[in-house]
């Protein structure tokens, strides 16, 4: 049977991306940035997964405002990087895994979680800069990639215990799969980041850092978050880490850290990372 045998928090910031892609990385603003994921780097080789689940969030460029979904699940045997305005940035076609995200799809609809059924989508950086920070800069993504969007963008986004159950059942649905696969659920986004507005440019080291505390063994307290709270304390665009509580529920509920970092800024962001593994159930 599939396994669940680790997640991966991070966020996705898209001025890492490009500073990836123009060889910056070494450049003194951003050097600290990298040096937080050299550990995840060195672990993902020896964890080889077969599967990396990875939640995400679109930002308008397979969705606008005229269709987002809450919860979209990309089955299609591909997804091609995305023109988000200045070209496609330069990283592998992902390859998907339809047999398991069909499985899922049916199970977590089974379970009364309604998704959108994605069978041709462009993925944008979103879900790129997060395989880009762990895998680097490769010919190939070294295992398949099943693509999950949630809505964060357009009021109202799902609630984090919404996204905290939901992580459960999908926990149940791949270790449901009757294939031996090592899967990882990664969840991207945040932390505490505004791009707009007379907060622009918000960074709340407390929220955060709290945040990362308690998501490891304590994420049921952080599934009752509200919706103001998140607007309040972390910008408008901190929202994004309900999409954590989505990895932090397909885990056990016993996880081991092996890696923690947060820095900032980078691009007025605030950038979180996390490993964690299952711990025998």
């Amino acid at each position: 049977m599939a396994k669940i045998t680790a997640g991966v928090a991070t966020s996705h910031v898209p001025a890492i991306g490009a500073a990836i892609d123009l060889s910056k990385t070494e450049q003194p603003y951003w050097q600290p940035v990298f040096k937080g994921y050299e550990y995840v780097k060195a672990w993902i080789k020896e964890q080889k997964p077969d599967v990396i689940f990875l939640v995400y969030n679109d930002h308008a460029t397979a969705f606008d405002m005229n269709m987002i979904p809450t919860f979209a699940i990309g089955c299609a045997p591909e997804f091609k990087p995305a023109d988000e305005g200045w070209g496609a940035r330069p990283v592998p076609t992902v390859k998907g895994h339809p047999q398991l995200a069909a499985h899922i799809t049916q199970s977590l609809i089974q379970d009364n979680f309604d998704l959108t059924i994605i069978n041709k989508m462009d993925v944008d950086h979103g879900l790129t800069v997060p395989l880009s920070l762990v895998f680097g800069q490769v010919e190939e993504w070294p295992c398949l990639i099943i693509p999950f969007a949630v809505n964060v963008v357009l009021y109202p986004p799902p609630s984090g215990q919404r996204c905290y159950d939901l992580g459960k059942a999908l926990r149940k649905a791949i270790e449901s799969f009757p294939e031996d696969l090592k899967v990882q659920v990664w969840g991207t986004g945040g932390m505490s980041h505004q791009l707009q507005g007379a907060r622009a440019g918000l960074i709340n080291k407390a929220f955060d850092n709290d945040f990362l505390d308690r998501i490891i063994d304590k994420a049921d307290e952080l599934a009752k978050i509200p919706h103001i709270n998140y607007v309040r304390e972390a910008g408008s665009e901190g929202i994004e880490l309900v999409m954590w509580l989505i990895m932090r529920g397909a885990l056990n509920d016993e996880v081991e850290l092996k890696h923690r970092f947060y820095h900032v800024p980078a691009s007025n962001t605030a950038v979180g990372h996390l490993v964690l593994e299952n711990k025998p159930s």
